[in-house]
């Protein structure tokens, strides 16, 4: 195990140190967390289970990553244990959770990596704000680079709001033999995959460091482990409320995919509701509440139980986010 000591992260406002542990996985265990991907991509489908290396991302990772890209660095480059100060395998895994996160492509930083983490202008330098977390699990969800998110989210919660992982690794089987992919699915990928999503979000039921709280997207508090410590739930419930401002830039988002002006409510609870555990009267609260403060961009109708979103004028994603996160800095 590789020890780095020094990173010191945020939770709730508070800052403490932590150690980073670089557990690397021999040459074997490396070979099946790829087998996945690069076979269904030979089959003319995407399902990404691997990637990250078995490491949830860490709170300052993201951060981290996008400096090391604007510095013009390369991943592949023996240097880069050097320059992002962790071991080989956490190098690729935060490789991975840029992409996954939309900050970088292609390993070239996006508009939202500038927006969120550029140094002089970024609304968001080091993941303060909920929000922020909000917008970077939509994107996750949304963008399918890390297939399991989206299936777990949109699929999984519509059909129980209790769960195992079992359950999970069972949908996940169902969906890719629906698909015709049955014999690319690999039960310990997505098994592993599936506890690192679990790590992402869930707060560990017996923590054994500071290091157990460090990722990401603990703090939305999306999952619970229950009583038992045997299962899990979606915390739809006791969430904290969505930012307004994020849950239109995602609509956004499902506009963009879609291609359409008029967007039924279904499509939209599916697609961006659930991604966020709401329930239907919230994501149709939400709907009208965006509505009447952005009436001369789009409308939310509900006419003979037929329930939709109709856009009129185009909104530039930009000016929404910024209409949160201000203009001046």
């Amino acid at each position: 195990m590789c020890i780095v000591l020094g990173p010191v992260c945020r939770r709730l406002g508070c800052k403490y140190a932590r150690d980073e542990g670089a557990l690397f996985l021999f040459p074997q265990q490396h070979l099946e967390l790829k087998t996945m991907n690069v076979n269904s991509k030979a089959k003319g489908a995407r399902y990404a289970f691997s990637g990250h290396e078995s490491f949830p991302c860490k709170s300052l990772w993201l951060k981290k990553g996008y400096d090391f890209v604007v510095s013009g660095n390369d991943f592949n480059s023996p240097e880069a244990v050097i320059g992002l100060g962790v071991g080989k395998n956490m190098v690729a895994s935060i490789r991975f959770w840029l992409k996954a996160f939309g900050i970088t492509e292609s390993d070239k930083k996006t508009w939202l990596g500038d927006y969120l983490f550029d140094e002089i202008s970024g609304k968001d330098k080091y993941l303060e704000d909920i929000a922020t977390l909000w917008l970077l699990h939509f994107n996750l969800v949304f963008s399918e680079e890390a297939t399991l998110y989206k299936m777990f989210f949109c699929g999984v919660q519509r059909e129980r709001s209790n769960f195992d992982r079992e359950q999970v690794l069972t949908y996940v089987k169902l969906k890719m033999a629906e698909a015709g992919k049955a014999t690319l699915y690999n039960e310990n990928t997505v098994k592993k995959d599936v506890g690192v999503l679990l790590q992402n979000y869930c707060l560990p039921r017996k923590p054994q460091s500071n290091e157990d709280f460090s990722s990401l997207l603990i703090d939305l508090d999306l999952i619970r482990q229950n009583s038992e410590g045997k299962g899990y739930y979606f915390n739809v419930d006791g969430k904290r409320k969505v930012t307004k401002e994020v849950f239109l830039y995602g609509l956004l988002m499902l506009k963009e995919q879609e291609g359409d002006n008029t967007i039924s409510f279904d499509t939209i609870q599916e697609r961006v509701g659930l991604v966020f555990c709401m329930q239907d009267y919230e994501t149709i609260e939400m709907l009208k509440l965006l509505a009447n403060e952005y009436y001369q961009y789009f409308a939310y109708s509900d006419v003979a139980g037929i329930k939709q979103v109709q856009f009129i004028k185009e909104l530039d994603v930009k000016h929404v986010l910024d209409n949160y996160y201000g203009t001046d800095i």
